[in-house]
């Protein structure tokens, strides 16, 4: 384990190259016209790409040991995908499952993780994509070896041909992996197509027991999640920064550049501040749980706090600073602006994250008014 002060946050060149071979790939695989496709239903653009990028790059396996088929990397390497594919608003379910499901599944045993590393299998936890690491956990009921029940708002349940599922038992809450055959899977239309959500009815489905005393795991894996979520985060950031910037220096009014108008540098000069603290919350956030300090649950709650808000706030000035075009439906900007909005009610919303970081740092509640 290695010291909060001894954390080295700088890039190495291992992540420069992986995030250069991520780049590559969106830039080829994962045009915004076909991406903007998924709000009129076709959803052709998402095997594709994932088949790349899992097998292909391998990144399906990014977090999963190489005793059992992976390749042993670290929340650093995982947070330079997300990032990565936050930038280019890639329907991919790395999140989900590369790294969530992944997580749950880690020190199971469960030949499933060696299947999820391969990139043979797809699995998505099924809990309801706003449930955040300190909530309560939701958990279906079993009967034997079957599950019934309902879980409303799952990502990646789509793209999933494994679920799982945390069930309530007499000791606790375990997980068990159900097929996604077994389930009856009904979509919905979501504010973010890009990671459409989908509601889960289960009706007696077959299930396997796949790790007991299960809580501690899931609640690692949400907390994994979030942080890696404030990278996603920051990709979308950086990409409606630097498009924003380059329409500014082209576009012209009133006989000069736009860009060159001081409020607007004034603007796009605060905007490039916050992103940099947010790419410095959401680095310390990873490279905590690469080193497995102690610190991750107060950096991953800085972190997505943080970033959430900070994404919104990014894709909102895109849209505004590219003023009438970026209104429009063949733009990009709307796709990140949804993106950025839906993430800011995953896995906990900022205020659930400042919540937890005060009790974290045991801050006192706020005194209540007597007006």
């Amino acid at each position: 384990m290695t010291p909060a002060s001894d954390l080295d946050l700088l890039p190495t060149e291992i992540e420069e190259d992986l995030r250069a071979s991520v780049r590559d790939v969106l830039a080829d695989r994962c045009d915004p016209h076909a991406v903007t496709a998924l709000y009129d239903g076709d959803r052709t653009v998402v095997g594709g790409l994932w088949k790349t990028l899992s097998v292909d790059l391998g990144l399906a396996g990014l977090l999963v040991p190489e005793s059992r088929g992976g390749h042993g990397a670290s929340a650093r390497e995982a947070a330079v995908v997300a990032e990565e594919l936050g930038r280019a608003a890639a329907p991919a379910p790395f999140l989900t499952s590369s790294v969530i499901a992944t997580t749950v599944l880690l020190n199971s045993g469960s030949q499933l993780l060696d299947e999820l590393a391969a990139g043979s299998r797809t699995a998505a936890l099924a809990v309801p994509w706003s449930t955040g690491p300190y909530e309560v956990l939701p958990a279906l009921t079993s009967d034997g070896d079957r599950i019934t029940g309902t879980v409303t708002s799952v990502a990646g349940a789509l793209e999933a041909d494994l679920l799982l599922v945390p069930v309530a038992t007499s000791h606790g809450i375990a997980v068990c992996a159900v097929d996604a055959d077994a389930v009856s899977t009904e979509p919905v239309v979501s504010l973010d197509m890009t990671r459409q959500l989908a509601d889960l009815t289960f009706d007696r489905a077959p299930a396997s027991v796949v790790l007991d005393d299960a809580e501690p795991a899931i609640r690692h894996a949400l907390t994994a999640g979030a942080a890696l979520l404030a990278a996603e985060q920051v990709g979308i950031s950086r990409w409606c920064l630097e498009t924003t910037v380059s329409y500014l220096k082209e576009r012209r009014q009133f006989g000069r550049v736009v860009g060159g108008f001081q409020a607007l540098k004034h603007r796009l000069a605060d905007l490039y501040t916050e992103i940099e603290s947010g790419s410095a919350a959401a680095g310390y956030a990873a490279a905590t749980l690469a080193a497995e300090d102690p610190d991750v649950p107060v950096a991953a709650a800085v972190a997505q706090s943080y970033c959430s808000d900070m994404a919104v706030h990014a894709a909102e000035e895109a849209v505004q600073l590219h003023a009438g075009i970026g209104m429009t439906w063949e733009h990009p900007a709307h796709l990140y602006l949804k993106r950025a909005k839906a993430d800011q009610l995953a896995l906990g919303s900022p205020g659930a994250h400042r919540g937890a970081l005060a009790r974290l740092a045991d801050l006192p509640p706020a005194p209540v008014r007597s007006d």
